[in-house]
């Protein structure tokens, strides 16, 4: 099995913001960056954005938007 490389990437936001980032990431028991990448992709997603060589096919039961 292929393993993709992963990026770092480096961003300042307020504290209130990270502290909601940091609750959302507890809330689904994911890690800080793992719940950026989930957010970024949902994002990708509903607006139709295709993401190159993502692996995740995040079908989250109910997509009734």
């Amino acid at each position: 099995m292929a393993v993709n490389k992963t990026a770092t990437l480096t961003l300042r936001i307020e504290p209130s913001v990270k502290e909601v980032l940091r609750a959302a990431a507890q809330e689904e028991h994911r890690s800080i960056a793992n719940m950026v990448e989930v957010m970024i992709l949902d994002y990708c997603q509903r607006h139709g954005l295709p993401v190159k060589g993502s692996t995740k096919s995040e079908s989250q039961g109910d997509q009734t938007e």
